[in-house]
């Protein structure tokens, strides 16, 4: 069994087993994204950019590829402890929590693949929107990149077992309390284990309030990585870009 710990995402992000589970991520899907959103927001060639909740920097390494100064962060230290194989003089990886500002300002500040919405205490929410506005020079832009609550709660599969590398990853999944939960167990290396995935199933209106409080303007509302119009009821992602 896992550890008992105050927040799931410190332990669940921080085994192998999360990145085994997820490995067949659409890369191609993500740098697509990157590139029409990079032309999208226009900018500057070399331009800053913070990948905050990072991962093992996928989106930082692309972004990177294509000549911006990327900063990737992310709470997990396996996470960075691998991506900084990946360190140049133009990238560059560090363990940080985003409800803190980090400590210099970027022309942009990604939040992508649903890195949103974890935390126990509310307030942390506020906190993160409010680091991003602090990490932002005058001319840049933030951009959170979060599932479409209402269509993943309308899509629900509740329950199917998912095989990776020989791992039968058991998941079940609901909506409890306002937050959408997925239950992961199963066996490797001879031992069980539990994790558990909760995420606030904010809607539009959660995030629009939420800007309004931290000071920030929503400039544009996206239903997909091509960038088209979010549709409350049939858009798989809700991208928002704010000042």
């Amino acid at each position: 069994m896992t550890k008992d710990t105050q927040h799931w995402y410190a332990s669940w992000f921080d085994t192998p087993f999360y990145h085994i589970l997820y490995k067949d991520r659409d890369h191609t899907e993500a740098q697509v994204f990157m590139d029409n959103l990079t032309e999208y927001l226009n900018i500057p060639e070399k331009g800053s950019i913070l990948d905050l909740a990072c991962g093992k920097g996928r989106h930082s390494v692309y972004l990177n590829s294509l000549g911006y100064d990327v900063t990737g962060v992310d709470l997990s230290e396996n996470s960075i402890a691998y991506a900084k194989q990946f360190e140049n003089e133009t990238l560059h990886f560090e363990v940080h929590d985003m409800c803190k500002p980090y400590k210099k300002q970027f022309d942009a500040v990604f939040n992508l693949f649903t890195s949103f919405g974890y935390f126990e205490n509310e307030e942390d929410n506020l906190r993160t929107i409010e680091a991003i506005k602090a990490n932002l020079n005058e001319f840049g832009f933030g951009v959170i990149d979060f599932m479409n609550s209402q269509y993943v709660i309308d899509h629900l599969v509740a329950e199917d077992t998912k095989t990776v590398e020989g791992i039968d990853f058991h998941q079940k999944r609901r909506l409890d309390n306002g937050y959408i939960i997925k239950d992961v167990s199963f066996t490797a290396e001879g031992q069980d284990f539990q994790f558990q995935e909760r995420v606030k199933a904010f809607m539009l209106e959660d995030f629009e309030i939420l800007f309004e409080k931290a000071g920030v303007y929503l400039l544009d509302v996206f239903g997909d990585y091509k960038l088209k119009k979010f549709h409350s009821k049939t858009s798989e992602r809700l991208v928002m870009v704010f000042k």
